[in-house]
């Protein structure tokens, strides 16, 4: 996987407030977007992740509905002695659904990847070649070779 840097933007605008552990196996608190950024800055400073997590307040999509909202933009991580990338090249938001997070490790867990990253299983689908197109095209392959 490639090294990721991340920016994660929550919303202090919103109201709204989720009950939610920090970390896996603790108890579940209330977060208001305050607290969730409090939070985040306590875990990136903890795992010595300042030069790869960034966080700030603005905007994170949602505005009408009930908060907090957070949004994750995923820029590759520049190699030493190059300016950083401002060309995201993913994102992910929890728009109303962070609550639904097993903690709020995860926000940074899942997106940066890694040892500590989310692990999921490669999808089946779309670019997935079905297995008889793929003996067919190692058959076509050898008689071209014979």
């Amino acid at each position: 996987m490639t090294a990721r840097r991340l920016v994660i933007t929550v919303c202090p605008r919103e109201r709204g407030a989720v009950a939610l552990p920090i970390t896996r196996g603790t108890r579940a608190v209330r977060l208001d977007a305050a607290t969730i950024l409090r939070h985040l800055e306590g875990m990136v400073a903890e795992r010595g992740l300042a030069d790869r997590v960034g966080l700030r307040e603005g905007c994170a999509g949602g505005c009408s509905g009930p908060g907090p909202n957070v949004s994750v933009e995923v820029f590759p991580l520049a190699r030493p002695g190059e300016r950083p990338d401002h060309v995201a090249v993913g994102w992910k938001t929890y728009v109303y659904s962070i609550g639904t997070l097993d903690c709020l490790a995860t926000v940074i867990d899942e997106n940066l990847g890694g040892s500590r990253g989310a692990r999921r299983r490669p999808s089946r689908g779309w670019p997935h070649r079905p297995r008889r197109a793929c003996r067919l095209l190692t058959r076509l392959r050898a008689s071209r070779n014979a």
